[in-house]
């Protein structure tokens, strides 16, 4: 089983020909409201890229906190038809579910901002209540779009469990010190890496190196269309990126995180692992929004 803790959002995406210039309004495109949020993305392309449960794919549960609005019951709704065992989401009453709104330009890049909401809330108490469900987990994934609290106290309960921890510190910030030696598989991407080293620099090893002085054996640095530099205990590796056009980039490093874990959950060794993640993120970049995005395996092939 796939535990993923986490972040559940509604997207509120807007196409708009490029990025308005500070005090100007522009005249967008298309409107979409879009299930996303960081923990639910990764839980949908974890389920999604697991294959069938019939076919020996993993099951994947999902621990969060939604508002008791229309968002709320239209978000679990979406992880239920995803398989994803909603049973610890919590419905929090007089609280509104968390949002992102998101600017997609021509290039398919992407600006976000969020409001938190009920994920907010997450709190540790939650995470000992999931305890039953942790412990059947082989993999518990995590991010850090909920308190940081929350995640330290899941990260040492997963790691006292004896369970893989993966670990996507983003959005960007920093983490109590020590923290980073609980975590198995840390994926950061650029901005992410270089905010948690303090290391100004755009190569990916060095950045991969400082992260692994501050106690990250498995390091992995997506890097967009530049594919991703992995460091484990290997050594270091450069994957190149599988030549797409992109509509929309949003969760596509949500959906190589799944594609990485469920590989992982699978059987396969990490370079398996992380080939079958880029081809997913390489998939999602080519179609709008975020957990409309995101792959089934049989896609893949």
């Amino acid at each position: 089983m796939i535990v993923v803790i986490g972040s559940i959002n509604m997207d509120l995406v807007l196409r708009v020909p490029r990025m308005p210039l500070p005090g100007e309004t522009l005249t967008g495109g298309a409107f979409r409201t879009i299930p996303g949020g960081k923990g639910a993305n990764q839980a949908v392309a974890c389920a999604r890229l697991s294959g069938k449960l019939e076919a020996g794919g993993q099951q994947v549960a999902m621990v969060g906190c939604v508002g008791d609005d229309a968002f709320g019951a239209t978000l679990r709704a979406a992880l239920r038809s995803d398989g994803i065992i909603d049973s610890h989401i919590t419905t929090l009453p007089g609280v509104a579910s968390g949002i992102a709104s998101i600017l997609v330009d021509d290039n398919g890049q992407n600006s976000i901002v969020i409001a938190g909401g009920a994920n907010d809330l997450l709190s540790p108490a939650h995470i000992d209540a999931a305890q039953d469900l942790i412990a059947q987990a082989d993999i518990v994934v995590l991010q850090l779009e909920t308190p940081m609290a929350t995640v330290e106290h899941a990260i040492k309960l997963a790691r006292s469990l004896g369970k893989t921890v993966v670990l996507n510190p983003a959005p960007a910030a920093q983490v109590p010190a020590g923290l980073l030696e609980l975590v198995d598989y840390l994926i950061p991407n650029e901005i992410e890496a270089a905010m948690l080293t303090g290391v100004d620099s755009s190569d990916a090893s060095v950045l991969a190196r400082a992260l692994q002085q501050q106690g990250s054996d498995n390091v992995i640095i997506t890097l967009g269309a530049k594919g991703a530099h992995a460091a484990l205990y290997g050594g270091d590796v450069d994957f190149p990126a599988e030549a797409v056009k992109a509509v929309d980039t949003t969760a596509a490093g949500d959906t190589f995180i799944g594609g990485f874990v469920a590989g992982l959950a699978s059987g396969m060794d990490e370079a398996e692992a992380i080939a079958q993640g880029q081809r997913a993120a390489a998939w999602s970049v080519t179609k709008p929004g975020a957990q409309t995005s995101i792959p089934h395996l049989h896609e893949l092939f």
